[in-house]
């Protein structure tokens, strides 16, 4: 996620300052997509200004023009990519303008630091704000919050099933202790937080998480299942199944996405071969069953591929986590996963963005297709894994 200062050196932090000019269109792709994000970023940020602050993107509808705004909630999971974007765009421009917004719509997320957990959802939240703000300001209070928020999401941690509870709303309807793949995510705020003044035992959580979601959230095969249950007083496994994928035996984009980040993201804190070869497991899967365009259908077993929904914001996830894959993977492999994070780059650049029919950096993602809701959209955490991807691409071509 953030997050280039906690990868490897070759995968590091982009240094502030830089002002780039206006580059064409045989500039590196980096470039020419983060120059592109800069203007996309001015054209949101300056139709929020006119709704006024506390307001962030969500998503944009097929055929609309602008965001559809929200304030900030604990009702929502997606409130801190738009101050993520917002950061990585500053790394990127040095604008002061930039910076004075990213501020103001991060610091406007405290409150989540303040009450009891009630999701997984806080790494999101919280990391991809405050942990981008931290990284680039080094400001205390920022680490204040992050380190908060952690206790709050460690408080979900059930130690008879040996992972996070994800969706305390849904343990009725789901049967159980239910820890999904998104919650992979997540684990990246424990980690860190036990390096940096939290708790140590947080590292354990996140190990033995991520140890149960390899367990009971992957089939032999390598697909993944978006949800895990278990019984919350013994923590014996009762089930794998879907939420948001097309069946329960079936590989959900997004879900498969998270699972390429998040054990990539393990292996970055643990140094712990199992999470790298897993990781490169799973990797290979996805990448196997990609149509042409390196860009996924909402859920690789749809019966009705090709006339289904793509999923731009999957492919974004999983360029992101390949560029950083490739570094822990070396030789041909390692060269084929920044291949293929390139050619996912350069088909997003080609065939889904916004452009100048609404200023969201990318278009076509699902978010929730069983529910009806967000299918074929613009949507804000697609865009925060494209910037991402390339700020991290970036630092690769210096």
């Amino acid at each position: 996620m953030i997050r280039n200062v906690f990868i490897a050196t070759a995968i590091c932090m982009a240094a502030l300052g830089c002002s780039p000019a206006s580059k064409g269109d045989d500039a590196p792709i980096a470039e020419n997509g983060l120059d592109y994000c800069a203007r996309q970023t001015e054209r949101t940020l300056a139709q929020i200004e006119s709704a006024g602050y506390g307001m962030s993107p969500r998503n944009i509808a097929p055929g609309d023009s602008t965001w559809k705004l929200c304030p900030a909630s604990k009702e929502l999971w997606t409130e801190g990519f738009w101050p993520g974007v917002l950061w990585y765009d500053y790394e990127y421009t040095s604008d002061e303008k930039i910076l004075k917004a990213a501020e103001k719509y991060t610091e406007a997320l405290k409150f989540i630091s303040e009450i009891p957990a009630y999701d997984h959802d806080l790494g999101f939240i919280i990391f991809c704000s405050y942990g981008n703000g931290y990284r680039l300001t080094g400001k205390p209070e920022y680490k204040d919050v992050i380190l908060a928020t952690a206790d709050r999401l460690a408080s979900l941690y059930n130690s008879a099933a040996g992972t996070i509870l994800s969706w305390p709303r849904e343990m009725k309807s789901l049967g159980g202790h239910n820890t999904i793949m998104d919650n992979m995510i997540n684990l990246e705020m424990l980690f860190w937080a036990a390096e940096n003044g939290g708790k140590k035992e947080y590292a354990d959580i996140a190990i033995s998480h991520a140890d149960m979601t390899m367990k009971y959230n992957f089939r032999p095969d390598g697909t993944s299942y978006h949800v895990a249950v278990y019984d919350p007083a013994s923590g014996k496994h009762i089930k794998s199944c879907t939420h948001q994928g097309y069946s329960d035996d079936s590989m959900w984009a997004r879900g498969q996405a998270w699972g390429i980040y998040g054990y990539t993201m393990c292996y970055r804190f643990t140094h712990d071969r199992k999470y790298l070869d897993f990781a490169c497991r799973i990797t290979d899967v996805y990448l196997s069953r990609l149509p042409e365009d390196m860009v996924p259908y909402w859920d690789f077993d749809d019966p009705e591929i090709p006339d289904v929904s793509k999923d731009a914001s999957a492919a974004a996830i999983v360029a992101s986590a390949l560029i950083e894959l490739s570094g822990y993977a070396g030789g041909e492999k390692g060269a084929a996963y920044l291949d293929a994070a390139k050619k996912t780059l350069e088909s997003l650049q080609e065939n889904y963005r916004g452009g100048d029919s609404c200023p969201a950096f990318l278009v076509h993602s699902t978010g929730h297709r069983p529910a009806g809701s967000e299918i074929d959209y613009a949507i804000i955490y697609a865009d925060y894994y494209y910037i991402e991807a390339l700020m991290r691409l970036k630092n690769l071509e210096k």
